[in-house]
């Protein structure tokens, strides 16, 4: 049962109605997955979608954690005798982790501090007179002169007093309140600043720009939190936390020591407890701080452009020829059928142009190839402009030459899923495979790799790798939920993203499905081992089966309301087939005589949707990129040269596009249009096609500088006839705050190389 209180507190959070959170939380609690819910259960959340699903998840998750911890944190101060009903009170109102902390600091077990050895030397009494005031500094002294001790190693009244002092110092620093006071005047107006090791001043690194580097903690945008990270890691800089220091010991001066009869102790007592203990401590909760929040902007960019790419538009079932580009070790050539199976496969060489264009032509007619896959990586527009020339000279206009983002394609080859798949092909040939069919579908073949080794995303490797990994696996699960399945043909890694399957149902359902030779109904899936009722109901609707017993196992409408559909027809006089894609029958349904029984309108437009439409696809139509012929490395580029380009990675500071020169080049966030951009996601999105123009190329860097913004008569930065470029709903806008470059000048360790 979901309490009141976290329904209400989660609802006022995300601005949404409290029955909204109440349904989409009991449902999570009974086992329903999140693609599942959005679908198919729009009445109980109010048409929750996906995102606001996910947000109402996670805060309760977090809701629920602190909860949890705060019920531990009274027990253990309970437990020693401490807990007075103020500080129950005070607990009780904490309303996060770090709150909760601070107020169990001063009970919490500690190593030895030198507060805790003063106390072991008798000092605490001694402590207690200093801070009430109560004598002047002679005075003071004359009762310090009593807790002299040589046996408790206090031989004189200077070591009594900084013990006592000591005591005091972590009693100020160990204050909550005034904690989070400090805290949150270094959260606005503190600075992060970064510095080059010694001896590194005067070396050429990525991280150069940040070798002498300020920027106020409250607007620094999440790549530049990562890079200076990483060049901490990579021993190229330091980086520290400025506060206003001498403001903050001032103040606390003014409230501590100001009015004490002794002021010049109570002094060194403020000085010390900022300096020693409370500085470093809240240095350390704003360095997580900044942590958290970079990985959580670089970890949503990355699940923003692993969508895009996973959503990319599929050429389909066509036979396509694969080739796997490289100079020395050959072009690997790898054709798959309509189906993707593998049905030739070759090795030709780039200095032997005569055998290169006799194998591939008859290739071509042997098989009736429609399209060329070509991977983007080394040699790739050398292998590119011998096929073209090819296929010119024979004056034949197909198949289409497409290049094809290989990244990840030879982590693929190595991998235990190549291996399964693949067995008797060598490793360098199973890389054109995985190009070949990523044409074909980019969904069904990149769920094969890890999302990490794509490479659409910006310092995957340093960002909290288990948010990284869960962030992308609930992508991956909703793009393939989003386009959905076949039974029939779909791998075990496809299948395994299905909602309520995973990777050890799928295998069963595979192996289930070869041994009888393919499933006939949807129905049938729950004979396979394992899969139960509750897996049959999350999966069902994301399944589809092709000439399936059921006129409905090809679409997205759910068996449980195969029965509505059915009345439908029935209400109309006609076969249920003939139901499916007729509009003219689908206009005459009146959907409300229909709600009732947990079947409101949400769901029955979907229905009816899906009827107009069965088995529709999501993704765009496929389009293949076309690169200039005469510019093929970045020394054919001039500045001011216009070229089509496609998006090949989003990051917060603008876009990585490929103009076919083996280096992408960046549009900076400034340059990507002629009005202000904040969030580039709004603007271009991975896959699409873009004008842009060359601003400037620095050979020695690989670097090129492009820009998207209009002012010629070929108006960079307009998207290519025909290509649509949407923006996800509810992805939130980047917070980052955008920093001016000069033309030319690209956004440190932003570069991806190919």
């Amino acid at each position: 049962m979901v309490s009141q209180t976290l329904i209400s507190t989660v609802a006022r959070e995300l601005s949404l109605a409290p029955q909204q959170v109440a349904g989409a939380l009991a449902l999570f609690d009974e086992g329903n997955t999140l693609p599942f819910i959005a679908r198919y259960r729009k009445e109980a959340t109010g048409g929750l979608d996906e995102v606001q699903l996910r947000e109402v998840r996670d805060r309760a998750q977090y809701l629920r954690e602190l909860e949890e911890r705060r019920a531990a944190i009274i027990k253990s101060i309970e437990e020693q005798g401490k807990l007075t009903p103020e500080l129950q009170a005070q607990l009780a109102r904490a309303e996060t982790k770090q709150a909760l902390e601070d107020l169990y600091l001063p009970f919490k077990p500690k190593r030895r501090t030198r507060a805790l050895i003063a106390r072991e030397r008798g000092l605490e009494p001694l402590a207690g007179l200093l801070w009430a005031g109560a004598h002047d500094e002679a005075a003071l002294e004359r009762e310090a002169a009593a807790y002299v001790n040589a046996e408790k190693e206090v031989p004189d009244v200077a070591h009594a007093l900084a013990g006592a002092r000591d005591i005091l110092a972590e009693r100020i620093a160990e204050n909550a309140e005034l904690r989070g006071r400090i805290r949150d005047v270094m959260r606005r107006e503190g600075r992060v600043r970064s510095r080059a090791i010694t001896g590194k001043e005067n070396e050429v690194s990525k991280f150069q720009d940040y070798y002498d580097f300020a920027q106020p903690l409250a607007e620094i945008p999440s790549h530049r939190m990562l890079a200076i990270r990483r060049g901490e890691t990579e021993g190229f800089l330091v980086w520290n936390i400025e506060a206003p220091a001498e403001r903050i010991v001032g103040e606390l001066e003014q409230e501590y020591a100001a009015r004490h009869a002794v002021p010049a102790q109570m002094r060194l007592v403020v000085q010390d407890a900022y300096k020693r203990l409370i500085a470093p401590a809240v240095e350390i909760d704003l360095r997580v701080e900044l942590k958290t929040r970079a990985d959580e902007e670089a970890i949503a960019i990355f699940g923003r452009n692993l969508e895009q790419l996973l959503l990319a538009p599929p050429a389909g079932e066509r036979v396509v020829i694969g080739l796997d580009p490289g100079f020395r070790t050959g072009v690997k050539v790898a054709a798959v059928s309509r189906t993707g199976a593998v049905v030739a496969t070759d090795t030709i060489f780039l200095h032997q142009p005569d055998r290169f264009a006799a194998t591939l032509l008859a290739l071509i007619a042997r098989l009736d190839a429609e399209l060329i896959a070509i991977g983007n990586g080394t040699a790739s527009r050398e292998t590119e402009a011998l096929v073209r020339d090819t296929l010119r000279e024979r004056g034949l206009d197909r198949p289409q030459v497409v290049v094809v983002n290989e990244a990840g394609a030879s982590v693929y080859s190595a991998s235990d899923v190549a291996r399964t798949e693949l067995p008797d092909l060598d490793v360098s040939l199973r890389g054109a495979v995985s190009i070949a069919r990523r044409l074909q579908d980019p969904l069904a073949e990149l769920v094969k790799i890890d999302p990490k080794s794509i490479g659409v995303g910006q310092y995957q490797h340093d960002v909290s790798q288990p948010r990284l990994k869960q962030r992308l696996d609930e992508v991956v699960e909703s793009c393939v939920n989003r386009v959905g399945v076949e039974v029939n043909t779909a791998s075990v890694q496809l299948l395994s993203y299905v909602a309520g399957i995973g990777p050890a149902l799928a295998a069963n359902i595979v192996k289930w499905r070869d041994e009888r030779g393919g499933v006939r109904a949807r129905g049938e899936l729950m004979e396979v081992p394992r899969l139960g009722a509750k897996a049959f109901e999350q999966a069902a609707g994301f399944l589809r089966v092709r000439g399936g017993a059921h006129p409905l196992d090809a679409s997205a409408v759910h068996p449980e309301r195969y029965p509505l559909v059915e009345r439908m027809a029935a209400d109309l006089g006609v076969p249920l087939a003939e139901l499916i894609g007729n509009d003219a029958l689908l206009k005459r349904i009146e959907p409300d005589r229909y709600v009732g029984d947990g079947v409101g309108r949400p769901t029955l437009d979907d229905i009816l949707a899906e009827l107009r439409k069965p088995g529709r696809d999501p993704r765009s139509a496929f389009e293949p990129p076309a690169f200039r012929d005469d510019v093929r490395e970045p020394k054919d580029l001039k500045e001011g040269m216009e070229l089509d380009g496609v998006v090949t990675n989003i990051v917060a500071f603008g876009a990585f596009v490929d103009i076919g020169v083996h280096q992408d080049g960046l549009v900076h966030v400034s340059q990507l249009a002629d009005r202000y951009v904040a969030d580039p996601n709004t603007v271009v999105r991975v896959g699409q096609k873009v004008r842009v123009r060359v601003l400037s190329v620095d050979l020695e860097r690989n670097r090129i500088a492009l820009s998207m913004k209009s002012g010629n008569p070929g108006k960079p930065g307009q998207p290519a006839p025909r290509q649509r470029a949407t923006r996800p709903a509810g992805r939130p806008a980047s917070q980052s705050a955008p920093r001016t470059f000069k033309p030319g000048e690209i956004a440190p360790n932003g570069m991806r190389f190919k």
